[in-house]
């Protein structure tokens, strides 16, 4: 078996090595972010929106960003470690960052600790055959707030949510923000069909800046849509044409059952096939 491993501040370690103490604070009380990025074919997909949200949310964390740690700093790290790894043009990449030891008042420092991982993905992206089956996350909403928008390290929310969805035979669940509306699912963006538009609730309802999500609303181009970002109520998603959900690594799934609702797949399919072919 080949030996595997990961980046931890400018080192390798054996995957499975211990790399901090018990008062991270990472560990501690989840200080920090990540980012989820999907190479393929060599390159990382949407590489400059995740290191823009990345830096976006180390700023907003109070972080003290070192002058050499830059986006070209980590991409010759995540090439190196896949090259270590022997993996050669297809990976899921999971860059975290998050602080160093102290209690929830004090810190050695602010300096951001990273550790990179990377495991190697099918080259051929496909739209999932079978539809996702959904439903509402009932045990708590999410907030609108300066941290809503980040990739937290702080992920009680998805985790519980994710859990549910396992234990009720669904596929991913849908998360209200507070004021009840459609805010995303436990992992993904959510973007809806109707006539010939598409709508994605806006970033101030609470949801992750996805880097796809992005994308579709900057860089999406297929001439019988528009993309726009819209409030959305549960009536908007049950009376939607059709149903998708957006994140890094799975691109565009296909949303077959909300609640009693069954949505058809022929635009997502189409946009799928877009997003694939532009990207």
């Amino acid at each position: 078996m080949n030996e595997h491993f990961f980046i931890y501040n400018n080192q390798f370690f054996h995957q499975g090595e211990t790399v901090t103490t018990i008062d991270n604070r990472g560990l501690r009380y989840g200080d920090g972010l990540f980012e989820t990025m999907r190479m393929h074919e060599g390159k990382i997909m949407n590489e400059d929106f995740h290191f823009e949200r990345l830096f976006h949310g180390m700023k907003i964390l109070e972080f003290d960003i070192p002058e050499n740690l830059s986006q070209l700093f980590f991409v010759h790290a995540i090439k190196d470690l896949l090259l270590m790894n022997s993996i050669e043009k297809n990976a899921r990449i999971r860059l975290m960052v998050f602080r160093n030891d102290g209690n929830i008042f004090d810190t050695e420092n602010n300096f951001p600790n990273y550790i990179i991982e990377a495991s190697a993905l099918p080259q051929k992206i496909e739209l999932n055959e079978n539809g996702l089956v959904t439903d509402i996350f009932p045990a708590a909403k999410k907030s609108c707030d300066i941290y809503s928008n980040l990739k937290s390290n702080n992920y009680l929310l998805p985790v519980m949510a994710a859990r549910y969805a396992k234990k009720n035979k669904l596929d991913d669940v849908i998360l209200l923000n507070a004021f009840g509306r459609i805010c995303e699912s436990a992992i993904a963006n959510i973007f809806l069909i109707k006539n010939n538009k598409i709508y994605t609730p806006p970033l101030s309802e609470g949801c992750v800046a996805g880097t796809l999500r992005r994308w579709m609303l900057e860089k999406f181009f297929l001439k019988r849509y528009e993309v726009v970002e819209k409030k959305l109520s549960m009536d908007s998603l049950l009376n939607a044409d059709e149903f998708f959900l957006t994140n890094s690594i799975q691109l565009v799934r296909w949303v077959k059952k909300f609640k009693e609702r069954v949505y058809e797949n022929e635009r997502v399919k189409e946009i799928f096939q877009i997003v694939i072919e532009t990207k």
